[in-house]
């Protein structure tokens, strides 16, 4: 269930989107104290924040252009302030959408839904579900019940290539050839060196044996362990 933060002190108007979000498949809870925003919103690390600009003792575009500096989440501006100014102040500090008060609530339920199916697009685009592993294809990372181990940028290429044939024997010329497609000329040698590693990272992530050798045919990346 999609998390949504309404960071908005009109305390009726914040009830009345949490209880309507709530009522539409969203899991929405509210701020109510706003001393300490920036760290409470990455603390409770929403999928989407619905953010006035006008809060006691902060100012929303300021919270949205610090939000924006740690976090891709969602941010929906919600504001009385109807003028191109904050309009384009709010986009270029980071705001996805602006929206002014009063709107139309099926409206803003629509871009709510737009802009979670976007960023979700988004990061399954950045990383490969492999079940018993993410493999993390912006940062050549793998990654596995929270622990994240770096894989070198061969490493990465050789379990690319594995996962994206899993349950097929590969041969060794095949993976050096996807590996010379991608500008990565290594020989033999350098080869058998990078499995070594790779099968050590995949040891530390308890994957032990999940890269099976089969003798005079190459390699296979076992299904689900």
């Amino acid at each position: 269930m999609q998390k949504i933060l309404i960071v908005e002190d009109d305390e009726k108007l914040r009830n009345e989107l949490e209880i309507f979000l709530n009522n539409n498949g969203y899991e929405a809870e509210s701020l109510k104290r706003f001393d300490n925003t920036i760290k409470d919103i990455l603390a409770i690390n929403p999928n989407l924040i619905l953010l006035d600009i006008n809060l006691p003792g902060t100012d929303g575009e300021y919270v949205c252009k610090e939000i924006r500096k740690k976090s891709d989440i969602g941010i929906i501006i919600i504001t009385s302030r109807d003028n191109e100014i904050d309009e384009l102040l709010s986009i270029n500090y980071g705001a996805d959408h602006y929206v002014t008060k009063p709107f139309n609530i099926q409206i803003l339920l629509a871009k709510i839904a737009s802009l979670i199916r976007r960023t979700n697009s988004s990061i399954v685009k950045d990383k490969i579900d492999a079940k018993d592993f993410i493999l993390n294809i912006s940062n050549s990372t793998i990654e596995k019940d929270g622990k994240v181990i770096e894989l070198t940028k061969n490493e990465y290429k050789i379990l690319k290539y594995l996962t994206e044939n899993r349950g097929k024997i590969v041969s060794r010329e095949d993976i050096m050839d996807s590996l010379w497609e991608s500008e990565s000329f290594i020989d033999d040698n350098t080869l058998s060196v990078n499995i070594t590693r790779l099968r050590t990272k995949l040891e530390e992530l308890s994957l032990k044996g999940i890269i099976e050798t089969r003798r005079g045919q190459g390699y296979i990346l076992k299904e689900e362990m």
